[in-house]
């Protein structure tokens, strides 16, 4: 292989694809990257046999080949160069990288030992906009579980469902809180819908929590997705990358019967000022006990308290809209931040039903997401 390309590009398709590399002991080939030349283009791609990323970016090639490249090596001396053409040349398995008066040499593996990375030919059945999908998943991704006890609650469920072809829902809940995000699909001037497999429009799936944190990580803020399935894997292809991700087995539990469909109390807030009461109220709690209290209290205070015996003691009054009767309820207060901070308007509602079941966090103007947060029992 010899080749010229921009150093910006290089470093920049580096960035996508290491995060994922593994540093596995029994599989070195796994520490590598593999680059190719592709159809005029040079190919760079990763895997954990988990999840895939392949890249393309111009270059102008001089002749054909291929190469797995450790990652570290490569990507630091990379990303040290200036915005100048590199060339790279491969000579009896090493690389050796040329940018103005620096140079370096890698010594590299068979590219017939990099693992295959899935290859799915299915006809895409959304295309969407990047930022919508990155908000999204941003949204729920907090309130997956991360302990392995359930598998099938260790990912973001995703429901594009025939009956409701106008949109499609992303949910996620570890058991302690639960988040639900519903993405718009029909008449929208962001998002474009191709629906070329009637079959793959009704898919309910569940997408691993790693390759969520992947796709946040990596999607650009303009463009749009594509994503196809496959019977066990899924691709989302955006600019000039694919990430392909296997999907978690199992059936997502019927999360829908434990959001509560009435409330004793409706408190609307100001969002940041909750925001930044709960934090205060934080600076009061150790990391044994991460709990405040809230008393709402008709028609117009809620109150925000924290103690520990060996802190101290914090207080906080706010005014807010409030309907219904007094409760006192106490939340463990880095749950209720993970969903306030994914709320963006300039009024939240909590809505409770007493010290023992769940309650709900919402905008004030819509209800394409919610939150919901189990109390700590009194």
């Amino acid at each position: 292989m010899k080749l010229l390309c921009l150093q910006k590009n290089l470093n920049h398709a580096l960035m996508i694809g290491e995060k994922i590399i593994s540093r596995s002991i029994n599989l070195p080939i796994l520490s590598n990257i593999l680059l190719e030349t592709d159809q005029g283009r040079l190919k760079i791609s990763s895997t954990n046999l988990e999840i895939g990323i392949t890249s393309w970016i111009g270059a102008k090639i001089e002749k054909e080949g291929a190469l797995a490249v450790p990652i570290k090596p490569l990507s630091s001396f990379i990303a040290s160069l200036p915005n100048k053409k590199i060339n790279l040349e491969i000579n009896k398995s090493v690389l050796n990288i040329k940018c103005g008066s620096m140079e370096a040499n890698i010594k590299g593996l068979s590219a017939e030992d990099f693992p295959l990375i899935p290859q799915i030919k299915e006809p895409y059945f959304i295309k969407i906009k990047s930022q919508i999908l990155k908000n999204a998943l941003s949204q729920v991704i907090p309130a997956v579980a991360i302990s392995e006890t359930r598998p099938e609650i260790t990912g973001v469920f995703f429901n594009f469902n025939k009956t409701k072809s106008d949109r499609f829902i992303l949910a996620a809940t570890d058991s302690y809180r639960l988040a639900e995000k519903t993405v718009k699909l029909k008449n929208s001037s962001d998002i474009k819908e191709e629906k070329q497999d009637r079959k793959a429009s009704e898919k309910t799936i569940i997408i691993p929590r790693v390759t969520v944190q992947e796709l946040i990580r990596i999607l650009p803020e303009e463009g749009e997705v594509a994503i196809s399935l496959s019977e066990n894997q899924i691709l989302f292809n955006f600019e000039a990358t694919n990430l392909v991700s296997r999907l978690i087995e199992g059936t997502y539990p019927d999360y829908k019967q434990i959001i509560p469909t009435t409330f004793k109390t409706k408190t609307i807030i100001n969002t940041n000022e909750l925001i930044n009461s709960i934090k205060i109220a934080s600076f009061f709690t150790n990391a044994r006990i991460n709990s405040i209290q809230l008393k709402i209290k008709p028609k117009d205070t809620l109150e925000i308290s924290s103690e520990t015996g060996d802190i101290g003691s914090n207080l906080s009054r706010l005014t807010a809209e409030i309907e219904g009767k007094e409760e006192r309820i106490t939340f463990n207060w880095r749950y209720v931040l993970d969903g306030l901070n994914n709320i963006t308007t300039e009024k939240v509602i909590l809505e409770t039903n007493g010290p023992n079941s769940p309650s709900l966090l919402r905008p004030a103007d819509g209800e394409d997401y919610i939150y919901i947060i189990m109390p700590i029992k009194s």
